[in-house]
C-alpha cells in the first residue's frame, strides 16, 4: 500500500529554515503521552528568535491539519461519506468494507497531537502570546479545527489534559471537549476583535506566513464565528441549549460570518508541497476515485458541478460516463485488482480548470456556502438572527455554484429531479436502488424533516471534499441518505443499515501505559469501543 506520509513529511519541511526545521523534527512523538516533551526547548533559542521561528512555523503547523492523509482521512471519512472510494483493494479488506485497520486509524488519532498541539502549546509559552494576542487566537483557531476532527473521529480525547503527564493521560468525555473549544473561540474572537479595533487595515503577526488569509484578521474572526456556528449545530441533539446559545452567539457576533467565496477558509500549498487529494489520486495512481453515493446525486440532478468534481470514465464499456464505485465494493472482482476498477470515474484534477483537487488546489478547512446551510438549519430551528430558511438555502447554492464558477441555470427551479439507482456496468452484485427523492427546489409546504433532509443535502454537495465534515454530518442527521456497504467484514460489530459511527482508539493507546486511562474513555463512550458505538452528539432520535 502507498501512503503519503513520508511524501507530505518532505514537502512540507522544504524551503523552511534550519532552525524551524530542527524545532520541528523535536516535536515528532510517538504518542500522546510524549506531548510533555515539547516543553523542553531543545534548541535555547532568544527570545527573537522564538519570535521569528513562531511566525514562520503557523503555515506548517496549518498544513499538518491534513498530516498523513490517505490514511488519516481519505480511507476513512472520505469514503465514509459518500464522496471517494478507493479502487486499490488493499488486500481485500479493509476500512472501506468495515474491516477497520488499526494502523491506518492510528495517524488520524496521533498526529494532531504532534503536528498541531504540540506547536501551538511552546506558542502558547512564548511572548507572542502576550506581546500579539491576535497571534494566540489564530493559533486557537488551528488547534480547534484540527482537534474537532480527532474527537469527531473517536469520541472522547485527551484535551485540556494533554501535555499535562508523562506518566498518563486522561481522556475527556465529548461534552467537556466541546465546551474547551467554545471557549478557546471566545478566547481567539475576543482578541481578534480587540486587534481590528486597535489596528484598522493591519495584518495580523504571522502574515503571509499564515497560509490560510495571509495574516487577515477580518476574515480569521468570520472563521471563528463560523466556526462556532458549525460546533453549535453539531451538538444540537446532545445539548440542545448550548447549541442554541452557541449558535446565537455565532450569528449575533461582531465581525459577522463567512458570506462569499473570498472568505473561503483554506490551506494554500507551498513550496513543492502538492494537495494531499491530487497525491492520493494521481501521484498513487489511482489509489482514489468517485464514490457512487457522489455520482448518483451529481447525475440525477443534472448538477453542473460534476464536471468540476469529476470525471468521465475511461472504460470502453462505458467512455465518458460518469460511474463511481460502491462503497465496500469488492474491487478484487475478477481477480484484477486495481486495475478492474481504475476506468471508473475519478476526481478532476485537471490543472487548467477551476477544482478542488488540483495538484497545487488550496486544501478546503471552511466554506461561505457551509454557513449558508448552517443559518438555513438554523432558521428551520428558530434561532434567533438566523434569518429566512429558503433564502439561507438558496444562497447557499448559489454561493458554493459561484465558487466553482459554473452558472445556475434552472438547478434552483428543479422540482423533479432526485438521486439515481446505482448501477456498477462490471458487478451487478454492487448495485443498488435509489435511496432519496429529495429534489432541489426549496418547498415551503414540506415537514421540517424533508426540509433539513432538502439543506443537508444540498450541503453535502457543497462541502465536497471534506469528507470529515460531511461524514459527521451525516451521523449526526442521516443526510443524505447514502447506499450501504455492499460488503460489511466488521464482525457484526457495525450494522450495515446504520452505517459506521466512529473509529477505535488506536491499538497503542493501550499498550503504551495510558490503558487505564483508555477503558476510562470507553466508560465516558457509553459503549464497545468499536466502529458501531454512537458518539455523544450523535443520537439516536428524531432531528425534529
Amino acid at each position: 500500500m502507498k501512503t503519503i506520509y513520508h511524501k507530505s513529511s518532505n514537502n512540507r519541511i522544504k524551503g523552511l529554515s534550519a532552525v524551524l526545521l530542527a524545532s520541528l523534527m523535536a516535536l515528532n512523538f510517538g504518542c500522546t503521552k510524549n506531548f510533555e516533551d515539547f516543553n523542553t526547548n531543545p534548541t535555547a533559542l532568544s527570545p527573537e528568535q522564538t519570535t521569528a521561528l513562531l511566525k514562520s512555523a503557523i503555515g506548517p503547523i496549518e498544513q499538518e491539519i491534513f498530516h498523513n492523509y490517505q490514511i488519516a482521512q481519505n480511507l476513512s471519512a472520505d469514503a465514509f461519506s459518500g464522496y471517494m472510494m478507493a479502487p486499490n483493494p488493499f488486500g481485500g479488506i479493509n476500512n472501506m468494507s468495515y474491516s477497520l485497520n488499526d494502523g491506518w486509524n492510528s495517524s488520524g488519532f496521533n498526529d494532531q497531537y504532534n503536528y498541531v498541539m504540540a506547536p501551538i502549546s511552546k506558542i502558547g509559552q512564548s511572548e507572542v502570546k502576550t506581546k500579539s494576542p491576535e497571534a494566540w487566537g489564530i493559533a486557537l483557531l488551528v488547534q480547534v479545527m484540527a482537534m474537532s476532527r480527532v474527537t469527531d473521529k473517536f469520541g472522547p480525547i485527551p484535551y485540556t489534559t494533554a501535555g499535562s503527564s508523562l506518566v498518563s493521560t486522561a481522556y475527556e468525555d465529548q461534552k467537556t471537549v466541546y465546551n474547551a473549544f467554545f471557549k478557546q473561540i471566545d478566547t481567539a474572537a475576543n482578541n481578534l476583535q480587540t486587534y481590528i479595533a486597535a489596528n484598522p487595515g493591519k495584518t495580523a503577526f504571522y502574515d503571509k506566513g499564515d497560509l490560510i488569509y495571509a495574516g487577515d484578521p477580518v476574515k480569521w474572526l468570520k472563521l471563528a464565528n463560523s466556526l462556532r456556528l458549525r460546533l453549535a449545530t453539531r451538538i444540537v441533539k446532545a445539548d440542545a441549549a448550548t447549541a442554541k446559545l452557541q449558535a446565537e452567539k455565532a450569528l449575533s457576533a461582531p465581525g459577522g460570518l463567512l458570506t462569499t467565496a473570498a472568505d473561503n477558509a483554506a490551506v494554500a500549498q507551498s513550496g513543492t508541497r502538492d494537495n494531499d487529494l491530487w497525491v492520493v489520486t494521481v501521484a498513487y495512481d489511482g489509489d482514489n476515485a468517485l464514490g457512487a453515493a457522489l455520482q448518483t446525486y451529481l447525475v440525477g440532478y443534472n448538477d453542473p458541478r460534476l464536471p468540476i468534481y469529476a470525471r468521465p470514465a475511461t472504460d470502453p464499456l462505458f467512455t465518458g460516463q460518469y460511474v463511481g464505485i460502491r462503497s465496500g465494493a469488492n474491487t478484487s472482482f475478477n481477480g484484477l485488482g486495481k486495475a478492474g476498477y481504475k476506468t471508473y470515474s475519478t476526481l478532476n484534477s485537471t490543472d487548467n480548470v477551476k477544482s478542488p483537487i488540483g495538484q497545487k488546489a488550496p486544501q478546503i478547512l471552511m466554506t461561505a456556502a457551509e454557513v449558508w446551510f448552517l443559518k438555513a438549519e438554523a432558521a428551520l430551528r428558530g434561532w434567533t438572527g438566523a434569518g429566512d430558511v429558503q433564502i439561507n438555502y438558496e444562497t447557499g447554492i448559489t454561493t458554493s455554484l459561484q465558487q466553482w464558477s459554473v452558472a445556475a441555470g434552472s438547478y434552483l427551479s428543479d422540482a423533479t429531479s432526485t438521486s439515481t439507482a446505482y448501477i456498477d456496468p462490471k458487478n451487478a452484485a454492487n448495485n443498488a436502488a435509489a435511496v432519496s427523492t429529495i429534489t432541489v427546489k426549496w418547498d415551503p409546504t414540506s415537514t421540517n424533516e424533508q426540509k433539513l433532509e432538502r439543506i443537508i443535502t444540498q450541503k453535502w454537495l457543497a462541502i465536497f471534499p471534506d469528507g470529515q465534515e460531511a461524514w459527521s454530518e451525516y451521523r449526526r442527521t442521516g443526510y443524505p441518505k447514502l447506499f450501504t456497504v455492499a460488503n460489511n467484514n466488521s464482525g457484526g460489530t457495525i450494522n450495515t443499515q446504520t452505517q459506521i459511527r466512529r473509529l477505535p482508539f488506536p491499538s497503542t493507546e493501550y499498550g503504551n501505559g495510558n490503558s487505564a486511562e483508555v477503558v476510562k474513555a470507553v466508560g465516558l463512550l457509553g459503549g464497545p469501543d468499536n466502529g458501531g458505538t454512537r458518539l455523544w452528539w450523535d443520537v439516536n432520535k428524531a432531528n425534529f
